[in-house]
């Protein structure tokens, strides 16, 4: 039983649980960075992709109640998070959802089922978007795909500082360029803060199961953002979780596992 952190308390602390070995781990060189993943299993594929600044540690939680199921479940580490490394070049979510798609190539997988929180969500949104061939369904957890769905942050909120925290000390432990947080830290932020800009015409041509899941105590999206989103994309479904917040699968796990593995049970099997 998995004790809620509600606080991030213990994840500032302590951050998540180290995961165990994989199968198969490595990296990917792609356009300037090597990007890490690991894979567990051999059944139908689901990729977890993590939010900005975090790195795919931040799912230890999720990996074991996964791999229960039987599933394939693929981490990838964005680029220049974790141990993945980047260049000078500016971010952008669909570099990145790229990316992914180098790691699924080296891997051999044809199709998947995909999981995105944050800035996660969009680089799976948008992998969605281009190659809906390559997906078997996205879960699309807690990120906007304009402007308009964001809420001004609250920069005295506690839980923002200590998570900013823990990523700080997590970059600095697995980065190959351990010193560089302030300027990574920079580059992810101006990406978010003019991207993405997809509009009602780009979501209504996504042809690809996606399900919208949008957190009560999100501190950065509006809950119409997400009402729309499910409303514009053909045949999405939106999924409301009561009493978590934008962090939901640190604290919250169960709840947040729940969701997912009903998620997983509408795309189908898929190897």
């Amino acid at each position: 039983m998995i004790v809620r952190d509600d606080d991030l308390t213990r994840f500032a602390a302590d951050g998540t649980p180290p995961l165990p070995s994989a199968e198969r781990e490595g990296w990917v060189e792609r356009d300037g960075a090597r990007i890490r993943f690991a894979s567990y299993g051999a059944g139908a594929p689901v990729v977890l992709l993590h939010g900005g600044l975090g790195h795919s540690g931040n799912y230890s939680h999720q990996l074991a109640a996964l791999r229960e199921t039987g599933r394939r479940v693929i981490l990838v580490d964005s680029r220049g998070h974790g141990r993945s490394t980047r260049d000078a070049q500016p971010y952008s979510y669909e570099r990145m959802a790229d990316d992914v798609l180098a790691v699924m190539d080296e891997l051999a997988v044809d199709r998947a089922a995909f999981v995105g929180w944050s800035d996660g969500a969009v680089i799976a949104l948008d992998i969605a978007r281009r190659v809906p061939a390559r997906v078997t369904g996205v879960f699309f957890f807690g990120c906007n795909v304009d402007p308009s769905g964001t809420k001004t942050i609250d920069e005295r909120n506690p839980l923002l500082g200590r998570c900013f925290s823990r990523h700080m000390k997590d970059y600095a432990r697995l980065s190959a360029t351990p010193n560089d947080f302030e300027a990574f830290a920079a580059a992810v932020m101006e990406m978010q803060r003019t991207q993405p800009n997809y509009s009602a015409a780009d979501l209504a041509a996504i042809d690809a199961p996606v399900t919208i899941v949008h957190a009560e105590r999100d501190e950065f999206i509006e809950r119409n953002h997400a009402e729309y989103l499910a409303r514009t994309i053909p045949g999405a479904r939106f999924v409301f979780l009561p009493g978590v917040s934008h962090f939901a699968p640190l604290p919250r796990p169960d709840e947040f596992n729940r969701a997912v593995l009903e998620f997983l049970g509408t795309t189908g099997p898929s190897v």
